[in-house]
């Protein structure tokens, strides 16, 4: 398994990290996800650990605080041997300051989900979205006091623009606060919107991105293809993908799949494990989060790596995956010789 190093800090992680948003399937949007529990779990860390990968990524409402606890369960007795990220500032119950990122509400989060996940610090935290009504210095003031204190190493974001993501990085070099080090966001070859802003950001400032979703919310899995319904278990089916995932447009998709079946053939690759692999060789791109939901199809991720697409293969999956940019971006475009792009 292959390690890089996480944005602007000397900590290095690995190119795969595995996502914990199919554990404990508590509520009507997680319970489209998947439903391990403990023993699975421990058992898809079992094999995790033995191909090298021993990053986990969580977050306090995935299934309202169970996903920690059972990767709690699941990492108990090797703490040492993993790399725990976790996220808050989403809603996590009904009062006032149980949402957000204020000096409250963080500092509760985090300590809730400490006692969840059974340790007494966590690898990287990052803000699952921005918080437009706490100030930035008292949300990043909390974040340095947390690290200060030993319960964070690290710290980043996730979902913010790129004005969100450059004010944090001004404010805290202002004051000498801990630093974003870590955007995670969500990017596939059938959702890159991240190259138009967020990607040169995160190039002129050393950020590491960490992917989620990159299979463009369950679109990619090799299940889907011309003239075939949707597979009953597949994410677009559950209420996750009608209230907020992200919308393709089914030309555009079919022809994504298209150009990924060729390459398969040429390569005896399946469509996630390419899909994965031209993320992982895309600028900025420090960690892909997978997800599975058993052992086989975690073994089937784990075979994106240790191998490469070729050039050429990349152009083509870069042309059939391109889309008209949005404002002002499309304007930069016309003028590359003092604003090229970034891939």
């Amino acid at each position: 398994m292959e390690f890089r190093q996480l944005g602007r800090s000397g900590f290095k992680v690995p190119v795969l990290s595995l996502g914990t948003g199919t554990f404990g399937g508590r509520g009507d949007f997680f319970r489209g996800f998947g439903e391990t529990d403990v023993k699975e779990a421990t058992r898809l860390v079992d094999v995790a650990l033995e191909s090298g990968l021993n990053m986990f990524d969580s977050a306090d409402v995935y299934s309202a605080g169970v996903a920690e606890e059972i990767l709690g369960a699941a990492i108990r007795g090797r703490r040492d041997k993993v790399i725990i990220s976790t996220k808050g500032t989403f809603t996590v119950g009904p009062g006032p300051n149980d949402v957000g990122s204020s000096r409250f509400a963080l500092i509760r989060a985090v300590d809730a989900s400490l006692r969840r996940l059974g340790t007494d610090y966590i690898d990287l935290y990052q803000l699952h979205g921005f918080d437009a009504t706490t100030p930035i210095e008292e949300t990043l003031s909390t974040l340095d006091d947390l690290v200060r204190a030993g319960k964070i190493r690290y710290i980043g974001a996730s979902n913010f623009s790129g004005w969100h993501v450059m004010k944090s990085i001004g404010i805290s070099e202002r004051y000498g606060w801990a630093r974003h080090v870590a955007h995670q966001a969500y990017y596939s070859l059938v959702g890159r919107d991240y190259e138009w802003e967020l990607m040169p950001l995160a190039l002129d400032q050393g950020i590491g991105t960490i992917v989620w979703s990159p299979l463009g919310w369950g679109r990619l899995t090799g299940k889907i293809r011309r003239g075939q319904p949707l597979p009953e278990t597949s994410r677009l089916q559950s209420k996750a993908t009608v209230e907020g995932g992200p919308q393709v447009p089914e030309e555009h998709l079919y022809k994504v799949v298209d150009a990924i079946d060729e390459i398969a053939k040429e390569t005896g690759k399946t469509v996630p494990q390419i899909a994965l692999n031209w993320l992982l060789q895309r600028p900025t791109v420090t960690s892909v989060i997978i997800g599975a939901r058993n052992e086989e199809q975690l073994r089937q991720n784990l075979g994106a790596v240790d191998w490469k697409l070729t050039p050429q293969q990349i152009a083509r999956l870069d042309a059939a995956s391109s889309t008209q940019l949005a404002y002002p971006y499309w304007h930069q475009r016309g003028f590359k010789s003092r604003n090229p792009p970034p891939v």
